[in-house]
């Protein structure tokens, strides 16, 4: 038994990066293949299977009752910065998206509605950004303004606000967003790069079979004497022919 399977039968693996990395070069082709590969495979998901979405975004004001007022102090800042908080939880609540959904017809659940909407603040301000996605970009846009309008008056009503001014109508959309063909692409391409290095660091470790006098040395403890290259075949054929040695300890 060798000293190779002894390393892994104690459960320890010794990394040789000499070797490995001379090894892993060789095969740099291989590599860059299956890479290249994997990479069109998520590229052509991306085009032509998954179905592409738009989003439209529309922002408001949050306006509180203190802050209506003349004089804002740090304090009415901080609950501004609160209520800014609770407006991006609850506009995803049940009550307002089954609100949208019963008065725009909607076919989708709540769960689905609520995972195309994503809610937005810019940090140190008033402002939330409301988006909505979906495949066809008037829909985008339209559920956006609906989304937004209800959202404006139940939040209204059960934060005490001042009001809840819009900033921006929801836009139309003309560029996807999702899903993103670079993104796909090179996460395909890092799917075949570490896979097929991980087949071919293993491969590597697997093979206990000798292949030069310096092999000999390593894992039998003996020193090669001299190699003996062997003849052709009487056929003439040419062919890589194997060196047959002589070992002793």
């Amino acid at each position: 038994m060798n000293e190779n399977k002894r390393t892994q039968q104690d459960g320890e693996v010794e990394i040789n990066l000499a070797e490995l990395i001379p090894y892993l070069f060789h095969w740099l082709w291989l590599i860059a293949i299956v890479s290249l590969a994997t990479a069109a495979i998520a590229f052509s998901i991306a085009a032509f299977v998954l179905t592409p979405k738009y989003q439209s975004t529309t922002k408001v004001y949050i306006l509180s009752k203190s802050g209506a007022n003349d004089n804002i102090t740090y304090q009415d800042t901080q609950l501004a910065n609160y209520l800014t908080k609770d407006f991006k939880e609850m506009v995803k609540s049940r009550s307002v998206l089954e609100t949208v959904i019963r008065e725009c017809n909607l076919p989708e659940s709540v769960g689905t509605l609520a995972s195309n909407i994503s809610v937005s603040n810019t940090t140190d301000t008033r402002i939330v950004g409301i988006s909505v996605k979906d495949p066809d970009p008037e829909r985008a846009q339209y559920l956006a303004n609906a989304v937004r309008e209800v959202a404006a008056i139940h939040l209204q009503e059960v934060m005490d606000l001042e009001a809840v001014n819009m900033v921006e109508e929801a836009n139309l959309p003309t560029t996807p967003v999702e899903p993103s063909k670079k993104k796909f692409t090179l996460i395909g391409f890092m799917i075949g790069f570490v896979i097929t290095c991980v087949a071919l660091i293993i491969n590597y470790y697997m093979d206990d079979s000798i292949k030069t006098s310096e092999d000999i040395e390593k894992y039998l403890g003996m020193t090669t004497l001299a190699t003996i290259p062997m003849f052709e075949d009487e056929d003439g054929t040419k062919k890589k022919k194997k060196r047959k040695k002589i070992a002793r300890k």
